[in-house]
């Protein structure tokens, strides 16, 4: 596999929905296992970013199972309330679980969405946030131009996502992991094969950060930057309006 081998994966938002409601059940599991915990680390790395006050209303788009969007409204300071979005209902439904054991229904609302149709109000927003889901979107520059119209002036983003990392030892690694060793496990766990053989082509096929910088750029962010974090097999994208 390459850094862009192979056809690009579809991205019909029916398709994806269906896919990740199928995983649903396991996903948060095979989340940690697949990345020995560190994603935990990134999700914290992203709200910090942010420089929360505890006032903010904060948007996750492509919300999952609402890892992020706890992690929003957990940290100290966190946001003082958090919507988040997503396509896929089973996912909300285990998301919705975990907001009803941390005792967060009254600040933490999901709500079933398109990340390129957020039901928001223009400037209304004071803080984006997404983790690992831009790449899922059918059109991420659709998806960018959303995020600036919900915005508050100064209001933030930070975006997290896969990347094929720019060393060419890591690199070598990182492709050989995703293309036989994640397929494997995900498959044994979820027992879903669709699924985790999407995800390294999902990343492949996905912009360079060079070009997801373009994009966030071109849709009216300023300051946008890229920070690779673990030898760069993930970004951290952030930027302002």
């Amino acid at each position: 596999m390459s850094d862009r081998e192979g056809d690009e994966p579809s991205k019909a938002p029916r398709e994806i929905a269906g896919m990740f409601d199928a995983i649903a059940g396991r996903y948060d599991f095979l989340n940690h296992l697949l990345s020995a915990g560190i994603d935990r680390r990134w999700r914290r790395r992203a709200i910090r970013s942010l420089a929360l006050t505890g006032r903010e209303r904060v948007l996750d788009l492509c919300t999952g199972t609402a890892d992020l969007a706890i992690a929003a409204r957990t940290a100290r300071p966190g946001a003082a309330r958090v919507l988040g979005v997503d396509f896929a209902g089973a996912m909300l439904a285990i998301g919705q679980d975990k907001i009803r054991r941390a005792a967060l229904e009254r600040t933490v609302t999901l709500v079933r969405g398109d990340a390129t149709r957020v039901p928001a109000a223009p400037g209304s927003i004071d803080a984006v946030t997404i983790a690992f889901g831009i790449r899922n979107v059918q059109d991420p520059a659709a998806a960018a131009a959303e995020i600036v119209r919900v915005l508050k002036p100064g209001g933030r983003v930070a975006i997290l996502e896969f990347a094929v990392p720019p060393s060419p030892v890591v690199r070598g690694l990182y492709l050989w992991y995703f293309k036989h060793i994640l397929p494997a496990i995900g498959r044994v766990v979820s027992r879903h094969r669709a699924a985790y053989t999407y995800l390294p082509a999902s990343v492949g096929a996905f912009a360079a950060p060079d070009e997801f910088v373009k994009i966030l750029r071109h849709a009216g962010l300023r300051e946008v930057s890229s920070v690779p974090l673990t030898f760069g097999i993930v970004f951290l994208y952030t930027g302002c309006r």
